[in-house]
């Protein structure tokens, strides 16, 4: 075990030194927060690669030695952009302490007022005590609480009781492109002697307990592209003439989940870990406020209100959502169009013991039993 000893005194003056820094941390924050770094948009990828030098810059001010690692290129829509490249720094390497290495992204999803931000989202805004901006808290706020940290300690001359080795990328929320190739090639140098492996990447649970966070659960994406007509029409000349590949498209997206958030793709559920007595019993024992929870997400009801289960569901069950639909006119105002193509995109959450594998087997499956039950002659794949 590690422990960082500091008496009462010194605990007392970094915490009033901390404080004393808000405006200055609060700052820096609007800072990073202004840099639109949305992995998942083309035209902003100067702005991702930007995010990534500027975080460079002030961990080599700390005395934190980093390269970037060059990921190469990825097509989007047939252009060749560049990865952003991924941060790997090192602060210490004594031999008598342990080594943690702390990983955090960079990027972030794209935000818009019209989305429903009372704020712009990327203009750092304070509101009762709070702030908002796109990245606060995931996940730029949690990566400069570390640099925050390291600079107080070396302010107050403490000893930092780790070595830490820095891994920080920008293509989180796009898939995490070229990391998991990159982490492999480096396992016996980059990343050898690491003990201890930190993801600053999660949330508190509830709005005023914070907590460790032991496990995520992992992912599947997928994409449903239904093309039918050449090109797009207007449907008050070719509506109910043609078949329309949006309502192909929505009508086998409907059957996915149920009401009540279930997964209706069948076997999805087989290969979930059971839960032993002392995981139960462990979820019995959480201070968790439904009421509270439900609040501040807004919903007005939750598929179940009951604490053991909510939680359940929220951590240890594979979960399906919907994001979007491309080719879809979506902006404001009316457009009475029957786009020619649209592609239906979801994602499925796994636990302990689900294989992409054999996830993406059974659902791609699924997906082709609805198509043939459609009967529909629009191309599916």
């Amino acid at each position: 075990m590690v422990v960082l000893v500091m008496d009462a005194e010194m605990i007392q003056l970094k915490v009033r030194d901390i404080d004393a820094s808000y405006e200055k941390y609060k700052s820096i924050l609007a800072e990073a927060v202004a840099i639109e770094s949305v992995s998942g948009d083309p035209t902003r990828r100067p702005q991702t690669i930007k995010m990534v030098n500027w975080v460079k810059e002030r961990l080599e001010k700390l005395g934190v030695r980093c390269t970037l690692q060059d990921l190469g290129k990825h097509t989007v829509d047939g252009k060749e952009l560049p990865l952003p490249p991924v941060l790997f720094g090192q602060l210490g390497d004594s031999k008598s302490k342990k080594t943690v290495l702390v990983y955090g992204h960079l990027d972030v999803q794209p935000a818009a007022k019209v989305d429903g931000w009372e704020t712009e989202p990327f203009v750092l805004t304070e509101r009762d005590g709070k702030l908002f901006g796109r990245g606060s808290t995931d996940d730029k706020g949690p990566v400069l609480c570390w640099l925050h940290a390291i600079e107080m300690l070396q302010k107050h001359k403490i000893d930092i009781p780790v070595n830490i080795k820095f891994c920080f990328e920008a293509m989180e929320e796009s898939g995490s492109l070229g990391l998991a190739e990159l982490l492999e090639k480096n396992k016996n140098a980059f990343l050898a002697g690491v003990d201890f492996v930190c993801i600053s990447d999660s949330y508190w649970l509830g709005t005023t307990k914070p907590c460790l966070t032991h496990g995520l659960r992992g992912l599947a994406t997928f994409k449903i592209e239904v093309t039918g007509i050449q090109q797009d029409l207007h449907s008050g000349v070719y509506g109910g003439v043609v078949h329309e590949p949006l309502q192909d498209l929505i009508w086998i997206m409907a059957q996915l989940t149920s009401v009540e958030n279930r997964i209706l793709i069948p076997g999805i559920y087989d290969d979930v870990a059971p839960m032993s007595k002392e995981e139960h019993q462990l979820y019995e024992k959480i201070d968790f406020n439904v009421a509270e929870f439900r609040d501040s997400v807004g919903a007005k009801k939750l598929p179940t209100e009951d604490k053991k289960t909510l939680l359940i569901r929220r951590w240890r069950e594979p979960c399906l959502s919907l994001h979007g639909i491309e080719g879809a006119f979506s902006g404001a105002g009316e457009k009475t169009v029957i786009p020619s193509k649209v592609i239906g995109k979801f994602s499925i959450r796994l636990v302990p013991n689900m294989k992409p594998e054999k996830v993406n087997k059974i659902v791609i499956d699924y997906l082709n039993e609805l198509w043939k039950k459609r009967g529909s002659p629009n191309t599916f794949k």
